[in-house]
């Protein structure tokens, strides 16, 4: 009897499937297209803009925007005079500062005209009834 050379198609199939399978599962597929990202806010009719730098930011916008149980209320310093992504605003959130949370203190709640008009004297922004309404890549 002679030994047979080589593999089943059966087989070779099994393993692809397992090659690609950990390829996908190990993260080699390369980097997330979705990074950086811009979430917009909608607070009482008022929207507002803030650039997601990390996949799990944008991964807890693209959540809450499928109603996911998870905290809603963006928190982050507000860099005056630069609007970056938050056009037409003056400002925007440093997004090497934003986090999310469940409650905060009243002193960084408000609309974002109240930034805008120095209404709110906090430095740091954090609208309890905001909601994200889009997220969508950043343009460069």
């Amino acid at each position: 009897m002679t030994a047979r050379r080589g593999c089943s198609p059966r087989r070779a199939l099994a393993a692809l499937t397992l090659a690609a399978a950990a390829l996908a599962v190990s993260g080699c597929a390369g980097p997330s297209s979705d990074v950086p990202s811009v979430a917009t806010f909608d607070v009482e009719g008022q929207t507002f803009k803030i650039e997601l730098v990390t996949a799990e930011l944008v991964q807890h916008a693209k959540d809450l925007m499928a109603g996911k149980e998870v905290p809603a209320i963006p928190v982050g310093t507000i860099v005056r005079d630069d609007p970056s992504v938050n056009e037409p605003w003056s400002w925007h959130i440093d997004p090497e500062t934003l986090e999310f949370a469940d409650f905060t203190t009243e002193v960084c709640d408000g609309l974002p005209e109240y930034v805008e008009d120095g209404t709110l004297t906090s430095d740091i922004y954090c609208p309890w009834s905001s909601t994200v309404i889009a997220v969508e890549p950043l343009d460069d």
